[in-house]
């Protein structure tokens, strides 16, 4: 009952923030997004995205590898089309994800192993983009560096409270391993083979960072389809701010915190918010034509397990028992009926020697 709150929660949060956006600038600029799209964009995206998604692919297997799961890049690339275009179609923006991540578990044979190599995937991408989110953020400048300039006490304190919280985090799992939790020492332990091992974690790190700069580069080619004239030191702080706002747990197939914060960052900007907004449009039909790839997979994969329901199994003829027919004596003479298998040729009458009779003798010897 909780979860179906959530998803709900999750949903009305996403439509209402679009609401609120279209409700300010109208629907011009959000149709704009898709009127300044051409074919040279679209092929782009197909481009930018297969290569973020090998990427992504082979970050998935590192991981999977580390927690001792079998998972070659071409059945973990294919997964990962399906999983992106099952994110940008259906609401919530995860359930591809959820997928792809029960599916392997299931041919592993351990389900839960599956779900958290897909978790610590995904949580590698997020922590990188955080990372490097925070660091163009805070030395760049930008409306949010204005904006953290301002209120520079308040920021202070929500930094304080923070690393306090991660601090207490730290000290509470340095305590369950302690303590000898057998799940606290498995998810540790499953941190360090999958992220920061020596053999998976310098790929992982380059891999995230690989993505990330496509999903940036799809980003500049929706904001120069768009029309704009800013320069990509003025851009990177506000692509950034939208792609930290896309894994905030409230959208529609990704769309919503996007659209809502371009909107702002570019009028704050001095860019007009209207742009901001044609800008995350764009961004989101481009992302979509991207995992376009990942229908066509999912159409196949069902296609063939449809034709696998449907194909008749073929099932062995039954052999007859052999059976032994014995008149009675008076016929003078015995068979043995042998019945050839199945649907094969009559019976086979094998017939026995007959009887000899031994004549009597009287009890006398003759002359």
């Amino acid at each position: 009952m909780n979860r179906s709150i959530w998803a709900w929660l999750r949903l009305l949060g996403g439509a209402g923030i679009l609401a609120l956006v279209l409700w300010r600038l109208g629907t011009g600029a959000f149709l704009d997004g898709i009127r300044v799209l051409d074919g040279g964009a679209l092929l782009a995206a197909l481009a930018i995205g297969a290569a973020t998604t090998v990427l992504s692919a082979w970050r998935w297997c590192l991981v999977a590898r580390g927690l001792g799961m079998r998972l070659t890049l071409k059945d973990a690339t294919a997964d990962y089309y399906q999983a992106l275009f099952l994110n940008a179609a259906l609401p919530g923006g995860i359930l591809g994800d959820v997928g792809r991540a029960v599916r392997h578990g299931r041919d592993e044979g351990d389900l839960g192993r599956g779900v958290r190599a897909v978790v610590l995937e995904r949580t590698a991408g997020q922590l990188v983009l955080l990372g490097v989110g925070a660091a163009v953020l805070l030395s760049v400048p930008s409306p949010v560096l204005d904006l953290l300039t301002s209120h520079g006490p308040q920021v202070a304190a929500a930094a304080a409270s923070v690393a306090s919280a991660g601090v207490l985090i730290l000290l509470g799992l340095r305590a369950l391993r302690n303590r000898g939790s057998a799940k606290a020492r498995t998810g540790l332990a499953e941190i360090r083979a999958g992220l920061l091992s020596r053999r998976s974690g310098p790929g992982v790190l380059l891999a995230s960072a690989a993505v990330l700069a496509g999903h940036l580069a799809t980003f500049l080619v929706a904001a120069y389809a768009a029309g704009t004239s800013a320069s990509l030191l003025e851009l990177a702080p506000l692509l950034l701010l939208a792609l930290i706002a896309m894994g905030l747990p409230v959208n529609i197939g990704g769309w919503g915190p996007r659209e809502g914060v371009m909107a702002w960052a570019f009028g704050a900007a001095g860019l007009t918010a209207a742009q901001g907004l044609t800008i995350a449009v764009a961004y989101g039909i481009l992302a979509f034509v991207a995992a376009l790839p990942g229908a066509a997979i999912l159409t196949v994969r069902m296609v063939a397990r449809r034709a696998a329901t449907r194909r008749p199994r073929t099932v062995a003829p039954a052999m007859a028992t052999t059976s032994v027919v014995v008149p009675a004596p008076a016929m003078g003479r015995q068979q043995i009926v042998v019945p050839a298998p199945a649907m094969a040729p009559p019976p086979i009458v094998v017939p026995l020697p007959l009887p000899v009779r031994q004549p009597a003798y009287s009890g006398s010897v003759a002359a």
